[in-house]
């Protein structure tokens, strides 16, 4: 009886063809991964590879480990595929820097903007106007800072009658020969406005641009040609809208007296 047992045992073999359709199974497998990879970023070089690795799994290889190798690339065509002729110029030109964003201004005209600002900062200096009135010059021009309670009331934009006169004095300091454009921006904090005249902030920093710049027009010797007015409200704000200290620096009117290259493009 044991010895039946014997041997129906070592006559027995487990059946290993589920192998081979298995083995198949992988390498088209691995086949569709490497396609997937590949599809992304194909260069003539990596499409030369891909298609030996093919070639070997079709034709030479026998199963999914012969072939454990994958296609070489480095870190940076991985990350950043190497782009077309095409793409390489338009990519040149979107990193050069824009020579038009800035303007350098060159030793003459510079002199000029800082005659000019001297003059300026010597009516501040003169009328005691250090705190409310500043000067800078950029590469944009000269940059002349008012503080809003200099000229107008809370929440209203005509100029007060008692600051008329500090309007006409700067319009006399704005007599240029040749003139220059000027371009006048006023500027609000963001506390919101609504009243009977202005819903926004925005219509009060424009109404008070363009009222500002009426007052410097009076003077004769102006050309209105020269100028322009702008209003920015809340959104171009120079101190932090969470202090009132902030606040005040935000209200404010500026007059930008610009570079003559910029009249020549005009």
């Amino acid at each position: 009886m044991s010895r039946r047992r014997r041997e129906k045992k070592e006559g027995h073999h487990t059946d290993e063809s589920w192998l081979l359709p298995y083995a198949d199974l992988l390498t088209l497998l691995l086949a569709l991964f490497i396609v997937l990879f590949s599809a992304s970023s194909v260069d003539a070089q990596k499409f030369q590879k891909l298609s030996q690795v093919f070639n070997g799994i079709f034709i030479g290889g026998t199963g999914p480990m012969d072939f454990q190798q994958p296609i070489e690339t480095d870190d940076h065509s991985k990350d950043h595929p190497e782009p077309l002729d095409g793409e390489k110029e338009e990519q040149e030109e979107m990193d050069e820097p824009h020579k038009g964003d800035e303007i350098v201004l060159d030793i003459e005209e510079q002199k000029e903007l800082e005659a000019i600002q001297s003059k300026i900062n010597a009516y501040i200096q003169k009328n005691d106007f250090n705190n409310k009135f500043d000067t800078s010059l950029t590469t944009e021009g000269l940059l002349l800072t008012i503080r809003d309670n200099v000229l107008f009331q809370s929440g209203k934009a005509e100029v007060r009658e008692e600051d008329k006169k500090t309007a006409k004095e700067l319009a006399v300091l704005l007599e240029m020969d040749p003139p220059r454009n000027i371009i006048i921006s006023g500027h609000t904090d963001n506390v919101p406005i609504g009243n009977a005249h202005f819903q926004s902030n925005w219509e009060l920093s424009v109404m008070r641009a363009v009222n500002f710049m009426k007052v410097l027009l009076e003077d004769e010797k102006l050309d209105p040609k020269w100028f322009s007015a702008k209003g920015y409200g809340e959104f171009q704000p120079i101190g932090d809208n969470k202090s009132e200290v902030g606040r005040a620096k935000n209200r404010r009117v500026e007059v930008l007296i610009l570079p003559r290259i910029k009249n020549e493009e005009k």
